[in-house]
């Protein structure tokens, strides 16, 4: 009989903030939420672990009004009809920022087609989409360069 050798498997390193999807990166890593930034989270108040993650990370969270010069805006809609707010939250970033559209996954009446049309009608571009949450999608939409 010849004696067991343990495995040197490392434990995984434990991660604090919410993971959606297959990348494996926590919800503020694919947002790009970093120390220092202005953020605003709009209609995420059901969202709670996520948004203590996210004042935890940054320098300033609003979840009311927005400041103008923020870095990064996410909203939340449910309904086409909110997505024409989208040139007002353009205003409110920075010429580098973005805005995030967070929306539930599933949905016939509010899809990712639908808020990319919406916002190249009002000049922004989206460049990056995600699982924001099992249940929730995000679209990254920014100023076009040419326009910054």
């Amino acid at each position: 009989m010849t004696a067991r050798v343990p495995s040197r498997k490392r434990p995984a390193p434990a991660r604090s903030a919410p993971v959606a999807g297959y990348s494996g990166k926590s919800t503020l890593d694919k947002l790009g939420a970093r120390p220092g930034m202005k953020v605003a989270a709009l209609g995420l108040d059901s969202e709670r672990a996520f948004l203590a993650e996210l004042r935890a990370r940054v320098a300033d969270l609003r979840t009311d009004r927005p400041a103008r010069g923020t870095d990064m805006v996410i909203v939340r809609v449910d309904a086409g009809s909110a997505l024409t707010r989208l040139a007002k939250l353009e205003t409110i970033i920075r010429p580098d920022g973005a805005i995030w559209v967070v929306w539930p996954k599933g949905q016939a009446h509010i899809k990712e087609g639908m808020i990319r049309e919406a916002a190249l009608a009002q000049g922004l571009v989206d460049v990056k989409v995600c699982a924001f949450s099992g249940t929730l999608s995000a679209l990254k939409l920014v100023i076009p360069v040419a326009r910054r």
